[in-house]
């Protein structure tokens, strides 16, 4: 008598996890390339999250790519808030990086629905600052959210230059494949530090001079790197950087520890 194959819920629910870090993967490679274009003088859409999703369903089969996104990011969200309560994440601050993440993720999941749907991926960040600093302490706030994504991008660069990130991975890949997994995660993850460190100074800068339009996200920063000393230069070395953190990312997707 044949049998049917089944897949366990914890396994289709690790699944769409991984499927979650594939979709990181196309998103920083898509920021990735849009940055490049913005270095090169062309307008091709906002070099963040929402513009790659906005790029994303340009494609012949972006809404099928986007809803695969919507579902990765929200089983990756609930991975992570899952570890982080259950206290399968370790320690105290072990829990809260998970948490952390999965609010990161959850959001990345709403901002491709409102995308899918037909909005624009939701408010700009000097929009969120705006309302923020209206509250009462609301300048502290978003300093010390500034400060947060500063010291952020600083972990993520040495992260990167240490290769930490290995250990995130059960394995790795042998051969050409390894060797690019360790590059693409070098290269990405300090990219990726300098380009959130940027943003957190924006946002540090926004609330010591009470300018919530000084606060911009990660398309704003990326604007600001552009038109400093040699930008265009750089603006194409973080391009490549993401486009690399893309890389691993889907790498991670196949090889990663959840």
């Amino acid at each position: 008598m044949a049998t049917v194959a089944t897949t366990s819920p914890q396994g289709a629910w690790e699944l769409g996890a991984r499927a979650g870090y594939a979709a990181s993967g196309v998103m920083h490679a898509l920021i990735g390339v849009l940055a490049a274009q913005l270095a090169l003088g062309s307008s091709g859409g906002s070099a963040d999250e929402s513009g790659a999703f906005a790029a994303l369903a340009q494609t012949p089969f972006g809404g099928v790519a986007l809803w695969f996104s919507v579902v990765g990011f929200t089983a990756l969200a609930l991975w992570q808030a899952a570890a982080a309560l259950s206290g399968a994440a370790g320690a105290t601050a072990d829990r809260v990086k998970a948490g952390a993440k999965g609010a990161v993720y959850l959001v990345l999941a709403l901002t491709a629905l409102s995308v899918v749907r037909g909005g624009n991926g939701g408010g700009g960040a000097s929009d969120f600052t705006a309302r923020l600093m209206q509250s009462t302490g609301g300048r502290l706030l978003v300093g010390a959210i500034g400060l947060g994504l500063v010291a952020v991008g600083v972990y993520h660069v040495v992260k990167g230059v240490r290769r930490k990130f290995l250990e995130d991975l059960t394995r790795l890949p042998s051969g050409t494949a390894g060797r690019v997994a360790r590059r693409a995660g070098t290269v990405g993850y300090a990219a990726k530090g300098v380009a959130l460190g940027i943003v957190g100074v924006l946002f540090v800068l926004a609330a010591a001079r009470a300018n919530p339009a000084e606060a911009s996200g990660l398309d704003g920063a990326l604007q600001a790197l552009r038109d400093a000393p040699a930008g265009p230069v750089l603006l194409l070395l973080v391009a490549a950087g993401l486009v690399a953190f893309g890389v691993y990312c889907g790498v991670r997707s196949r090889f990663g520890r959840l």
